[in-house]
């Protein structure tokens, strides 16, 4: 079996090392714009059939590919990576006291004849309300600059939370293993499955 991560992020490398499968990463080089009039969850899921398929065609030989994105939305505004300190103190500030919500798309591309396979999971994150000190005190701690939202839920972040609700937690954090392993084994792999640890570079 060739599995393929058609992602570079280390959060999505470390949540697929959970189900201890061999794999390798790919960049699959897209880019990732935004279509007029779609909607956050259509752009995830546009988004990660694009990776898992820009991945494939670049393979000789059997293979699974593993495309994934996630949006992340205040009301109708898009949050993107922060990219500074300054910019994650502007989202948290903005997201106080309000839901956030996300929605993690994975497609999984197992044959060439046919489209890959995908779920989208909603997730929806109340932030509690947060004083302007508790947000700078949490953005030199955790340094969420390359993460929608603004925060690291797998650490710090989890401080600033008031709920989370979805079915899928680790969807929060870019890949949702429970809605990845339903479309592995639909694609053939039995989970879980004993393998040897791979290397996951790039």
């Amino acid at each position: 079996m060739n599995l393929i991560l058609a992602s570079t992020s280390p959060y999505r490398r470390r949540l697929l090392e959970r189900l201890c499968l061999p794999f390798t990463c790919m960049d699959p080089a897209i880019e990732e714009s935004m279509w007029e009039g779609e909607s956050p969850p259509e752009r995830a899921s546009r988004l990660s059939t694009e990776k898992a398929s820009a991945a494939a065609q670049t393979l000789q030989g059997n293979a699974i590919v593993i495309g994934s994105d996630q949006v992340a939305c205040l009301g109708a505004q898009i949050l993107h990576k922060p990219g500074t300190a300054e910019a994650a103190e502007r989202q948290l500030a903005a997201s106080s006291g309000q839901t956030v919500h996300f929605w993690t798309a994975v497609s999984v591309w197992a044959k060439p004849d046919q489209a890959p396979t995908q779920r989208v999971v909603p997730c929806e994150v109340k932030m509690r309300a947060l004083s302007a000190d508790e947000i700078t005190r949490y953005v030199a701690l955790d340094q969420p600059l390359d993460c929608a939202g603004s925060f690291k839920w797998e650490s710090l972040g989890i401080t600033l939370f008031e709920a989370i609700r979805t079915d899928d937690p680790t969807a929060l954090e870019g890949l949702p293993l429970i809605a990845l392993g339903e479309l592995l084994r639909e694609a053939g792999i039995s989970l879980p499955l004993a393998a040897q640890p791979a290397q996951h570079g790039l």
